[in-house]
C-alpha cells in the first residue's frame, strides 16, 4: 500500500509574465516502508516539493494523499492536527528550542499535542541516537551531529507514518553525515517510517531504496539503488 501519493502538483509564484513555474506536473508514490531520496541542484523545485508534501505550503493545483487522506482538502484545524501527529521534519538547522534539554526538545511535539510521553520508547530512542547521557544538556552544549540526532529524535517521538527530512546532514562533516543517514536507515526498517528525504548529495542519496530527482520543476524515478 502506498502510505504517500503526490497527484498532478503544480506550483506556480506570481502571474503573467512574471510567473515562475516552480513544479509542473509531479506526480510519484511512495509504498509503506521505503525511504525515498529527492535530488536535485539548488533551485530545482526540491524543498518547494517537500513543502508541499508536509503541507507547509499549498499547491497551485494538484492533491498530495497521505495514508488515503487528501492533506489539502482538511479544514485548517484539522490538517495542523494531521500533520503533527503523522509527519516528522528533521530540518537542516536543526531548529531545536535553545532554552530546553535534549529530552524537552525531543518530547515537545507530544507536549504540543498534550500527549502523555511513552517513557519506554524515549528511553529506547534515546539509546539509539546515542544520547542517554545527554538528556540534561542544551543544544549550545551539543555538537552538530548530536544536535542532529536530538533533531531526529524529535521526529520520530510521535511515532509519524512519515518522515520529511530537508537536507539533513547540510551543515554536518562527512562522518557525523554517515552516522545521522545510518540512525535514519535504522528508524526506516526498526520502526517501518516512510521517508523522504531531499538531498544535493548524490553519496548520500544512494543510502535511499530509491531516488527521484527533480529538475527544473519536473520529477524523474531515477530507480531504485543497489547497495
Amino acid at each position: 500500500m502506498n502510505l504517500l501519493e503526490v497527484q498532478n502538483i503544480c506550483k506556480t509564484y506570481g502571474s503573467g509574465e512574471a510567473a515562475v513555474n516552480a513544479l509542473k506536473n509531479v506526480s510519484f508514490s511512495v509504498p509503506k516502508g521505503e525511504y525515498v531520496a529527492i535530488v536535485g541542484e539548488s533551485g530545482s523545485g526540491k524543498s518547494t516539493l517537500l513543502n508541499m508534501i508536509g503541507a507547509l505550503d499549498v499547491p497551485t493545483s494538484g492533491k498530495v494523499m497521505i495514508d488515503g487522506k487528501d492533506i489539502f482538502a482538511m479544514k485548517e484545524q484539522n490538517l495542523t492536527i494531521f500533520r503533527r501527529r503523522n509527519i516528522g521534519f528533521i530540518f537542516q538547522a536543526f531548529n531545536l528550542i535553545p532554552e530546553l534539554t535534549v529530552e524537552q526538545n525531543i518530547l515537545f511535539p507530544l507536549l504540543l499535542d498534550y500527549r502523555k510521553p511513552d517513557r519506554q520508547y524515549l528511553e529506547e530512542l534515546l539509546t539509539v541516537l546515542n544520547l542517554e547521557k545527554r538528556r540534561n544538556h542544551l543544544p549550545s552544549q551539543l555538537s552538530g551531529g548530536q544536535q542532529q540526532r536530538v533533531a531526529i529524535g524529535r521526529a520520530l517521538i510521535t511515532r509519524p507514518s512519515l518522515i520529511l527530512a530537508d537536507e539533513p546532514t547540510g551543515n554536518l562533516d562527512s562522518q557525523n553525515s554517515r552516522e545521522v543517514i545510518a540512525l535514519l536507515k535504522e528508524a526506516s526498517g526498526k520502526y517501518e517510517q516512510t521517508i523522504v528525504m531531499i538531498t544535493h548529495n548524490r553519496s548520500i542519496a544512494q543510502s535511499a531504496d530509491r531516488v527521484l530527482s527533480v529538475s527544473d520543476g519536473q520529477l524523474t524515478d531515477l530507480g531504485r539503488c543497489h547497495e
